[in-house]
Order: structure tokens, then C-alpha cells, then sequence
């Protein structure tokens, strides 16, 4: 084999294993959510796999090179089949019921684990390949070596994060890992050290690497029958969209975020549909009490944007602003949830060229397509209230759960303060969200909504520095809740997500 063949399988083989972690990081979220916790179990696995591939691919090395060859090439092929079938195993543990931490750690092991350990297999054997390649420089090819494997992981992580996950999803990914696995078996050959092929013994046929080559293709290209893992999918999102019970919703990573009534060509026109999620109705209710006229809100989050089109259809002087971090979330909604769309139609304008709030000319619906965090950061506009209603998976991201966030929002809301949680009742996000505005603000109330099997609940919060006017009523099963004793969340010491 040619040095700079060697080198340039070291560098795709590296590019592989990295793209492969970023997209397990990725569809692992449909599932088990994205936190602190679910990154850290990824990472460490596919870490663990790399070494202990290493390790055994060191013994490898040393065995005789037809045997050694035999075996790398085994390794490739069962790394295609192991990567590309990644998302249908993990799916299957979630269906069998692995859930919570012991759930998740099990999944990410018996899904990932393997086909990392197989894919890092090869690289002391071709280490070793590049050493004998050119002798009396053996310093120079190791060092070369070594380079090839941190650029082939750079561009990996930037074919994933940039390129693959958000163009084909998380299935496509896989697939193509398979696939690009598959691609290298050709090139790892037994030719003595620096031998380009020419003039040597063409090596035997192996049919049984031929049928076994072609059958893991066939894995591969099955694996993409079953397309994506939901509706529609970004390196930020995966979204499912689905009719029931006369109301159409809006799931991110299988946490229903938002949803709204189906209206009937028969039925009464005029009035806006009814708010169907009763956390959105509680919401809405102290909107209404608390803000006049003609209010200017913030949303951090703009899920469905069920809450700034029932903010706009009943205050017709009202502006709003929703900062989403996923323009894919936009399009869905402009397509499948009619209401929210129509509003968006009508009155959003894109605010992502700064300025200040729109006009009558401009639109009353601002939409911009950033982190809620930098936008606070970085925004000179004021407003008269805020909803902070922005999920990662099942839970708010944790920089937008810090005690430095509310203090900015402090500094540029005039008025009171809304947030939607999910959580286990009194549990550890929401003592350290109700810490976080008892510090800032004299006025905290706490509403919580039924149970669900999981233990999970939405639980709601609202802040003020004036006294907030109890309401008439209440969403079916919604009660207000005294909240225990919590440390606040800061950047340095922050939320690390449900487990």
C-alpha cells in the first residue's frame, strides 16, 4: 500500500468516528432528550469503544499481514452494518422500555458501543502499515499519522454538525457512515510496505469477503427504508405534526410543544379558536389580566406560536417579538398548524436586521431565528413582558436556566415575567427556576398541572415586581403550588437536565 493511501484511510477512518458521535449526540434526543447528562453518556461510550478498538486493534497489528488484513476488513464491514442499523436498535431499546438514566445509559451502550469499538480497530495496523511504508522516517510518518487523525476528526465534526445532520438527518447520516465504512474495505490490502500494486501477484480472490461486502451494502441501503426517525428534522430538531381529536400538534423531539384547533368549513367564523394545551391557557389567562391594551412581548421560544397569535388576535395594538432558534420550527408551523401560519402570514416580518419593534407597515410579528440567550445578550429593544417557553427535548436548555439570564431580562422587560417548565412536582429544575426569580422578583406564583405516568408535570411560573392579580379560573386539574427551597442556577453551576 501507498503511504498517503494509509494516510488518507487514517484520515476518513477518523472523520468517521466523529461524525458517527456527533449523530448519536443527535438522534439520541428523539428519545431520551438533549442535557448535560445524555451528551456526557455519549461521548464517554463512543470514547470507551475508540480505546478499547484500539487497544485491540494493536493485536491485530502484530499477527501476520494476510490474517491482519483479513480481520481489519471484517472490522469495516461489521462497522458498516453496526452504524447504519444505530438508530433502529436505539428505537427498539425505547420501545422495549429503557427509560430515565438506567434506560438511557443502556441504550446509548448496546447501540453505539460496539460499532465504535470496530471503526477505531484498523488504525494501529495501518499505523503500523505508514511506519514500515518508508524506512529511516519513522518519526515523520508517525507524526503524519497522528495529524491525519485529529484533522479527520475536525472535519468530521464539521461534516456533521454543518453539513449531514442538518441536509439528510440523522438516518441518512448513519447510512452514509455505513457506507463510507464499506468504501475503504477495497484499499486495505496485503502489499508489501510502499508497494503501489504494479508488477506484483494480484492477491486471490476472497468470495466470501465479496458476498460479505455486498450484503452489508444491502443493510445499509435497507436502513434507510424506514426514512427519518420523525416528520421533519434538522441538526437542531427533530418535529412530528399529528391530528387527533380535532387539533392539530406540534411534537419536538417527541415533547408536545404546542397545538391548536382544527376549524371546520362549517363551523362558526369570527372568533379564534379555543387554546387547546392547558399550560398555554394559563399563560394566556395572566397575559390578559396582567398586560394593557396595547403590550410589547417577548417570546424566548417560539414552539407553535400558538401564544403570540393568541396575543395578537385579541390585542389589535399588541406587538410581539419570538426568538426561535430553529427556522424549521417556523416553516412547520407556516405549513401545518393553519392558525399560527395564517398570523404569521399576515403579520410577521423578519427581524433579524435589528431595528426596533415593527410598525403598521412592517408587521406586528417579529421573528428571529437565534438563541434566546445571545439575542438577550445582544438586543437594545425593551418590552412589557416576556414568556420564556424555549425546550430542548423535555427540558429548557440550561443557559437559558441561569440567574444571569433573568437578570438581563430584568433589565429590559418592564413587566412580569412567564415560564413554562416540565419537571418532576417540587423537583430540582423548577426549585432552582423559583429561587432565581424570588431573588429578583417580590412577587412569584407557581401553578402545576396533572402528573403524568413518568413523573413529569408542567409546572408554571410567573414573576413580578407588582402584585399579580389572582385569576378567575383555572385549566382543568391546574393548581397553584408552594415551591421548596432551591439553589439558583448561574452560568457557573447550572441546570444539567432531567434524569
Amino acid at each position: 500500500m501507498r503511504f498517503w493511501t494509509i494516510i488518507g484511510l487514517i484520515l476518513v477512518l477518523s472523520a468517521l468516528g466523529l461524525t458517527y458521535e456527533i449523530a448519536a449526540g443527535r438522534v439520541l434526543a428523539p428519545f431520551f432528550g438533549t442535557s448535560l447528562l445524555t451528551w456526557t453518556s455519549v461521548i464517554a461510550t463512543i470514547l470507551a469503544g475508540f480505546s478499547l478498538g484500539s487497544a485491540l486493534g494493536g493485536f491485530v497489528a502484530e499477527r501476520a499481514r494476510p490474517v491482519a488484513v483479513s480481520k481489519v476488513r471484517r472490522a469495516l464491514v461489521a462497522t458498516a452494518v453496526l452504524m447504519a442499523l444505530s438508530p433502529i436498535v436505539l428505537a427498539f431499546l425505547y420501545a422495549s422500555g429503557a427509560r430515565e438514566t438506567g434506560g438511557m445509559l443502556l441504550a446509548v451502550f448496546v447501540a453505539f458501543f460496539p460499532a465504535s469499538v470496530l471503526v477505531s480497530l484498523p488504525s494501529p495496523f495501518l499505523a503500523r502499515l505508514a511506519v514500515e511504508a518508508r524506512p529511516g522516517r519513522e518519526g515523520s510518518s508517525l507524526g503524519l499519522v497522528l495529524a491525519a487523525g485529529s484533522l479527520g476528526a475536525i472535519i468530521g465534526a464539521i461534516l456533521a454538525g454543518f453539513v449531514a445532520l442538518p441536509l439528510v438527518g440523522s438516518v441518512a447520516t448513519f447510512a452514509g457512515c455505513g457506507a463510507a465504512a464499506l468504501l475503504c474495505v477495497p484499499f486495505v490490502r496485503g502489499d508489501p510496505p510502499g508497494a503501489d500494486g504494479q508488477g506484483a501477484t494480484p492477491p486471490p480472490k476472497d468470495r466470501g469477503s465479496i458476498l460479505s461486502v455486498a450484503v452489508a451494502a444491502l443493510v445499509v441501503a435497507a436502513s434507510l427504508v424506514g426514512g427519518s426517525v420523525c416528520g421533519f428534522e434538522s441538526g437542531l430538531s427533530c418535529i412530528d405534526v399529528l391530528r387527533r381529536g380535532g387539533a392539530v400538534y406540534l411534537y419536538s423531539d417527541r415533547t408536545e410543544q404546542a397545538a391548536e384547533r382544527i376549524i371546520r368549513s362549517d363551523g362558526p367564523t369570527g372568533a379564534p379558536p379555543t387554546l387547546v394545551m392547558p399550560y398555554a391557557q394559563w399563560i394566556w389567562a395572566r397575559m390578559e389580566r396582567d398586560l394593557g391594551p396595547a403590550p410589547s412581548v417577548l417570546f424566548i421560544g417560539g414552539g407553535g406560536y400558538t401564544l403570540p397569535t393568541r396575543l395578537l388576535e385579541a390585542r389589535p395594538l399588541a406587538q410581539a417579538v419570538a426568538v426561535e432558534i430553529d427556522p424549521l420550527v417556523t416553516r412547520v408551523v407556516r405549513q401545518h398548524m393553519p392558525w399560527a401560519g395564517a398570523m404569521i402570514e399576515r403579520a410577521g416580518y423578519d427581524a433579524d436586521s435589528g431595528g426596533g419593534l415593527g410598525g403598521a407597515d412592517q408587521g406586528r410579528l417579529g421573528i428571529l431565528h437565534a438563541d434566546g440567550r445571545v439575542f438577550l445578550n445582544e438586543t437594545e429593544l425593551r418590552f412589557d413582558a416576556v414568556v420564556m417557553d424555549a425546550f430542548s427535548s423535555g427540558s429548557v436548555p440550561a443557559h437559558l436556566a441561569t440567574l444571569e439570564t433573568y437578570r438581563r431580562l430584568q433589565r429590559i422587560v418592564g413587566g412580569p415575567v412567564y415560564v413554562n417548565l416540565i419537571d418532576a412536582p417540587d423537583g430540582p429544575l423548577v426549585r432552582g427556576m423559583h429561587a432565581i426569580l424570588s431573588d429578583l422578583y417580590p412577587h412569584v406564583e407557581a401553578v402545576q398541572g396533572p402528573v403524568s405516568g413518568r413523573g413529569r408535570t408542567n409546572i408554571l411560573l410567573a414573576a413580578s415586581r407588582t402584585t399579580l392579580a389572582p385569576l378567575d379560573a383555572m385549566p382543568e386539574d391546574y393548581e397553584i403550588v408552594q415551591v421548596g427551597p432551591g439553589r439558583a442556577f448561574t452560568d457557573d453551576r447550572g441546570w444539567v437536565g432531567h434524569r
